[in-house]
């Protein structure tokens, strides 16, 4: 087995964000461990630094909207204009995750750089030769992106596992963060078209009791797992881009050259 790289870079926010690269989407619960009976709130966020804006829920915005417990998968009962997305009161016990795929968006790029800088940011180090290759335009091009997000929640005892759930690119967890031994850290493996993406960069986003977060990234093994070191009482947020070219279909309905598929995972580790 391929050794899993070490963290290449750490950096902590405190009061000010650094200069924006890249804006991730992912689902932030109230609480992350609830009992039965009691309710349960998770919103939709996008941002940088695991700080961001509160969105809503939209039917036109959302291609998937489920939740996954005990072997069982249901859509998530929500209204165009729900703050937060979810809001429900948890029945059974058990690992419950949650998976929200958006409908794509497109950015437009009025400078090679700006793009460059986020492609790097992200662990695409030979974009420019993969963008010249094609013989593209070094400015005003477009970028279709989609979101695909998951969150892991803790219901009652919280026992469970995660599993593939069939979105295009996605983390699957292999450690419960609820119940499971986090003394080797918290393991996950990354998909993509549900084969696990080799030597591909993860941002970790971890953020404290004090709201201060600290950002590093990793990379894959052969076998698509990354093992994350984890702290009691953290949240975070796991976070992995692919970056293709589109279908010609795509490219010409929206006027891109370039699609980005982003997967997210959210969880805290108990106190």
């Amino acid at each position: 087995m391929k050794k899993i790289r070490p963290i290449i870079s750490c950096i902590l926010i405190t009061g000010f964000a650094a200069p924006a690269l890249a804006h991730e989407s992912w689902l932030e619960a109230e609480k992350f461990q609830v009992q039965t009976g009691q309710s349960l709130k998770v919103s939709i966020r996008n941002g940088e630094n695991f700080e961001g804006g509160m969105l809503g829920y939209f039917e036109n915005r959302a291609v998937l909207f489920d939740w996954l417990q005990n072997a069982q998968r249901q859509p998530v009962t929500a209204r165009s204009g729900d703050f937060p997305a979810l809001g429900m009161v948890p029945a059974d016990q058990g690992l419950m995750v949650l998976i929200y795929q958006a409908a794509p968006s497109v950015l437009q790029y009025k400078t090679w750089e700006k793009f460059a800088k986020f492609a790097r940011h992200k662990g695409f180090e030979n974009v420019k030769t993969r963008h010249l290759d094609r013989g593209l335009p070094d400015k005003m091009f477009g970028e279709v992106y989609s979101r695909f997000c998951k969150s892991l929640i803790g219901i009652g005892h919280a026992e469970g596992h995660d599993i593939d759930t069939g979105m295009e690119t996605e983390f699957i967890a292999i450690t419960n963060p609820y119940t499971d031994n986090l003394n080797n850290g918290f393991t996950v493996k990354l998909l993509f078209q549900g084969k696990p993406r080799m030597d591909a960069q993860i941002e970790v986003f971890e953020r404290g009791a004090d709201k201060t977060v600290a950002i590093s990234t990793l990379r894959t093994d052969n076998q698509g797992r990354a093992s994350i070191p984890v702290k009691a009482g953290h949240t975070y947020l796991l976070d992995a881009v692919v970056l293709r070219e589109p279908s010609a279909d795509l490219a010409a309905k929206h006027n891109v050259v370039w699609e980005t598929l982003w997967a997210s995972l959210t969880f805290k580790v108990p106190d």
